[in-house]
């Protein structure tokens, strides 16, 4: 069983800045290419930013410039740097596998991220 653990979401200002932690465990021996999605109400499940197990990155237009993705293969953790936020990023943020054919079984609760003044 592999878990992903979100954390690090909170209520924030516009133009704030939070740093989303994602931890892997169960059975696991290295994270594989990771991924952010955000879910807002009413809206489909997005992905905002992506890293590769060679540490290549890929961002949504909308969160280019101000998101920073990355990852600690040692400690088998991902992280999001928002900075800039702006009410519109409101949403519970996951991260999963995206190219994993099992992650579906992956997705865990989540972490609120709230930008409002």
């Amino acid at each position: 069983q592999v878990q992903f653990v979100e954390s690090g979401g909170g209520l924030v200002q516009p133009g704030g800045s939070l740093r989303l932690s994602c931890a892997a465990s169960g059975r696991i021996l290295s994270i594989p290419g990771m991924g952010w999605y955000r879910q807002a109400p009413g809206k489909q499940r997005e992905l905002v930013a992506s890293i590769t197990k060679d540490g290549s990155t890929n961002y949504r237009d909308s969160v280019k410039e101000r998101f920073t993705i990355s990852r600690d293969d040692a400690k088998k953790m991902v992280y999001l740097q928002m900075n800039s936020l702006k009410p519109e990023d409101t949403a519970v943020y996951y991260c999963n596998a995206p190219w994993d054919g099992d992650r579906e079984t992956y997705w865990g609760q989540g972490t609120q991220v709230t930008v409002s003044s």
